[in-house]
């Protein structure tokens, strides 16, 4: 579903967006300094499946990644997601666990 689809990092609104089809799958974030904070994901029950928001949340995790940001998820899904996946776990800033 999202092998199509283009991440987009709309700086104005502050947030990742994904179009699929006619619906969009959103992140907010708040940027300070070298850390972005993941605040809310808003998927809609339309395209929302387990696969379509791992894959969505791996998306946007490349995108700081290639960007040298740290990452402080303080959605739940989002920290649930980082403590299933060991590998993004170096992307959080010194002293933060989850």
């Amino acid at each position: 579903m999202t092998e199509t689809a283009e991440l987009i990092d709309n700086e104005f609104l502050r947030q990742f967006e994904l179009k699929v089809e006619n619906d969009m799958a959103i992140i907010e974030y708040s940027l300070q300094e070298r850390k972005i904070f993941l605040t809310k994901m808003i998927i809609p029950d339309t395209i929302r499946t387990d696969e379509f928001e791992l894959e969505f949340i791996d998306m946007v995790f490349s995108n700081i990644k290639e960007r040298n940001i740290s990452v402080v998820p303080t959605s739940p899904e989002i920290a649930k997601f980082v403590r299933r996946n060991r590998k993004y776990k170096r992307m959080l800033p010194v002293g933060i666990r989850i």
